[in-house]
C-alpha cells in the first residue's frame, strides 16, 4: 500500500516481516555497491529491529568490509558495556561481520553537547547512504519524543529528555526492569538528519506499535507524531505484521478512530 511517500507492507508475522525487509534491503545494498565504494548506515537499537537485523546480518552476499556503520541515539549515563546500551545492543550484530568501520556514540562523555558535535561531525563527513528505523510506541523516531521533536531542527544530534511513554516501552520491551532504571536523558539524531540519508527503511511489529502506526499513516503531520513526517521523505519502505496493522485496518474500514 501507498501512502504520500511510504510504501507499507503487511505481512503475517514479525519473523517474515524481518525476513522479506531484510532480502529487500540486501537489495538495494547490493546495487548501491555497484555504485559506490563505501556505503554509510546508520541503525536504530531496539527489539523491534531484531527480526530484521538477525537477516540482513547473515546475508553472505553483502561485502560488510564496505560499509560504515552509525547508530542513532544512545542513553546518557549507560557505560558502554552494559547491555542495555544501544552500543551493546548493535555490537553484537556488527561483530557477526567484518565491517570497514564502526562508530559508537558514547553515553558516558563528560560533556554531552561536545560528544554531539563530535559524532555529528563524524555522521556528516559525507552523505548518509541508508538508515534502518523503527517507530516508538508515541510516534517518536530515534529519540525525537512528542515535545523534543523538530521537524526543522538545526543541530545534527542533541541531548534530549525521553517522555513517560518512552521510558515505560523501554520497560514493557524488556530492555530494563523497572521505570526507575531506565534513563531520562539521552543523545539523539535529530529528525533532519534522519532525513537526509537517502533512503529509509523502517521496522514496525508488534500491536504495541498499532495506534502509532495508525496515526503515523493517517494523522496530521505534526510533531506531537513524529513518524508523520515520514510520509514527506521520498521512497520510505514501511515493514510491519498483522498485529501492528490492526487498528490502521480497521480505521481503513471505517470501523475505528
Amino acid at each position: 500500500m501507498k501512502f504520500d511517500e511510504i510504501t507499507l507492507s503487511v505481512f503475517p508475522t514479525r519473523s517474515e516481516m524481518g525476513l522479506v525487509a531484510a532480502q529487500e534491503a540486501a537489495e538495494y545494498v547490493l546495487n548501491l555497491l555497484k555504485q559506490k565504494e563505501t556505503i554509510r548506515c546508520v541503525f536504530a537499537a531496539a527489539p523491534s529491529q531484531s527480526d530484521f537485523l538477525n537477516c540482513f546480518f547473515s546475508d553472505e552476499r553483502i561485502d560488510f568490509r564496505r560499509m560504515e556503520a552509525f547508530h542513532m541515539d544512545e542513553y546518557i549515563g549507560i557505560p558502554s558495556d552494559d547491555p542495555r546500551s544501544f552500543r551493546s545492543f548493535l555490537k553484537k550484530y556488527f561483530d557477526r561481520v567484518n565491517m570497514k568501520a564502526v562508530y559508537y556514540i558514547d553515553g558516558m562523555a563528560p560533556d554531552p553537547i561536545k560528544e554531539c558535535e563530535r559524532y555529528g561531525d563524524l555522521l556528516m563527513k559525507k552523505k548518509i547512504d541508508i538508515v534502518f528505523m523503527g517507530i516508538g510506541e508515541n510516534g517518536h523516531i530515534a529519540f525525537n519524543d512528542p515535545g523534543v521533536a523538530d521537524f526543522n531542527d538545526s543541530k545534527v544530534m542533541k541531548p534530549v529528555e525521553l517522555d513517560l511513554v518512552c521510558r515505560n516501552q523501554q520497560v514493557r520491551d524488556g530492555c530494563f526492569s523497572t521505570l526507575d532504571e531506565v534513563p531520562k536523558m539521552a543523545l539523539t539524531l535529530t529528525i533532519p538528519t534522519l532525513l537526509s540519508a537517502d533512503k529509509l527503511f523502517c521496522f514496525v511489529p508488534t500491536e504495541a506499535k498499532a495506534r502509532a502506526l495508525a496515526e503515523t499513516i493517517l494523522g496530521e503531520i505534526s510533531e506531537k507524531c513524529p513518524a508523520t513526517i515520514l510520509r514527506r521523505k521520498p521512497g520510505v519502505m514501511m515493514y510491519i505484521d498483522e498485529p501492528c496493522f490492526s487498528v490502521l485496518k480497521e480505521r481503513l474500514n471505517g470501523k475505528g478512530k
